[in-house]
């Protein structure tokens, strides 16, 4: 799985609005998540406004305004961030995976894909951007990650 800029920017704004909301901060500029993820003005406000969109944040004009989550942090998994950007985690082509056949030596392929989006769905849909924030992953992403092959790149 390739993650594109857009996702991992999407992610990285939504982390740093939900820790100002953690915080008590209130509304957050941004332009201040663009500087303090380093992510590029225009591409931050198309994010932004895709996830307002999507009604992950809320947003006020003004020299008091800014961004902030919709809903508390723990009600927000990643994969609800990753689809409000991107559309869903894993599709072949453009299809649905339950939507491909393939025929001869091929033809369980099918299977891996709907297996790689379970896969994704079982880490993505269970990490909550309070989660991400507060450093404490569910025990089965720190299993996954504890394994030193998990780092290795093959």
């Amino acid at each position: 799985m390739q993650v594109s800029a857009r996702t991992d920017y999407a992610l990285r704004a939504v982390a740093e609005l939900a820790r100002a909301g953690m915080e008590g901060s209130g509304p957050v500029k941004g332009e201040w998540i663009s500087e303090v993820q380093k992510i590029p003005k225009k591409f931050m406000e198309n994010i932004l406004l895709d996830l307002k969109r999507a009604g992950i944040v809320r947003a006020q004009r003004g020299a008091s305004g800014g961004y902030w989550l919709a809903r508390p942090p723990g009600e927000i998994s990643l994969a609800e961030i990753i689809r409000a950007v991107e559309g869903p985690l894993a599709n072949v082509r453009g299809e649905w995976p339950e939507n491909v056949a393939y025929e001869g030596a091929a033809e369980h392929l099918q299977e891996v894909w709907v297996a790689v989006r379970a896969s994704l769905r079982s880490v993505l849909e269970n990490v909550t951007l309070e989660d991400l924030v507060r450093g404490e992953l569910p025990e089965a992403v720190t299993a996954l990650t504890s394994d030193p092959d998990a780092w290795v790149h093959h």
